[in-house]
């Protein structure tokens, strides 16, 4: 599933259309002033045919929409970026890397960018915005064998750079549920994960960013079917997103019923968890034991 699917469409024109009566125009008059027919207006605002990233940035500007985190967020709906529109790329901080990421992956970090929740299940590896530079590269090199050195290390900065949504005025909210292996997994040296395990137990310290570890112990659950993403956003209600990485490609949910069941689920693993206290001891243990190498 690409992308952009039609409830999206009909998200974003539902949007739209509120921007359009916030600034007090009629479809007639917003058309005028795009140079349009009204049915185009028509046919965005109700979801019965796309909007390239131009269109909404010229709504946007019709409609004096100033906001960027929104501008950017409804630019995304329409299955574009906001380094789609040359205006706002300027205004893209992974604008120049564009040429390394693959669309599902721009749009990824279009929702991580505006998102104000991220809720995370990851069964194998730790999560990219908990990443070191060092573990980062080693499994962007395992992912992509044969790439270039220039072209891992250039990747290996937007893993970085992406981990600045924890930091700032507004940083996201990241709930993480990491099952055993993850911790368990040696990737790199037993220096490399050492080292992430250890900064995964700083990152824990801030307010915003709870891990819990999901022990071995506690046997099959539902996770097992698979790591996923729910990200949930605060300028649009009812936009949440439930993302499932593949191989060559992203799957994007968004039905109710699909948002709820994904939900339930998260909500199920965290209560079997530990808690947050006893997950730090637990992932402390850990990092102890990779770096003497007795007992992972």
């Amino acid at each position: 599933m690409r992308y952009g699917p039609e409830v999206r469409r009909r998200k974003l024109g539902e949007e739209l259309r509120r921007q359009r009566t916030r600034a007090g125009l009629t479809s007639e008059a917003a058309a005028r002033s795009a140079g349009w027919h009204q049915s185009k207006i028509s046919r965005i605002e109700t979801g019965r045919s796309g909007a390239k990233p131009a269109d909404v940035a010229r709504l946007l500007d019709v409609y004096e929409v100033r906001d960027e985190r929104l501008r950017a967020l409804l630019t995304a709906l329409c299955g574009g970026d906001a380094g789609d529109d040359p205006s706002a790329s300027r205004r893209v901080w992974w604008y120049g890397y564009r040429h390394l990421l693959p669309p599902e992956y721009r749009d990824f970090i279009t929702l991580e960018t505006q998102a104000c929740v991220a809720r995370t299940l990851e069964t194998t590896l730790v999560p990219g915005l908990l990443q070191t530079p060092d573990y980062a590269r080693e499994v962007t090199g395992a992912a992509l064998p044969g790439l270039p050195r220039e072209q891992v290390d250039a990747l290996v900065e937007v893993r970085v750079a992406r981990q600045e949504v924890l930091r700032g005025e507004r940083p996201l909210r990241l709930r993480a549920v990491l099952d055993e292996a993850v911790l368990r997994r040696q990737v790199g040296t037993r220096a490399v994960m050492s080292a992430q395990l250890r900064h995964m137990l700083e990152l824990s310290r801030l307010p915003h960013v709870d891990i819990q570890v999901l022990p071995f112990s506690a046997g099959v659950h539902i996770g097992t079917t698979g790591p996923f993403v729910i990200f949930s956003f605060p300028l649009i209600a009812d936009l949440d997103v439930v993302v499932l990485d593949h191989l060559t490609s992203s799957l994007y949910l968004e039905r109710q019923e699909d948002l709820r069941a994904y939900s339930e689920a998260f909500d199920t693993l965290r209560g079997r968890a530990l808690s947050y206290e006893e997950s730090s001891v637990f992932i402390a243990a850990v990092a102890g034991a990779h770096r003497s190498g007795d007992g992972v």
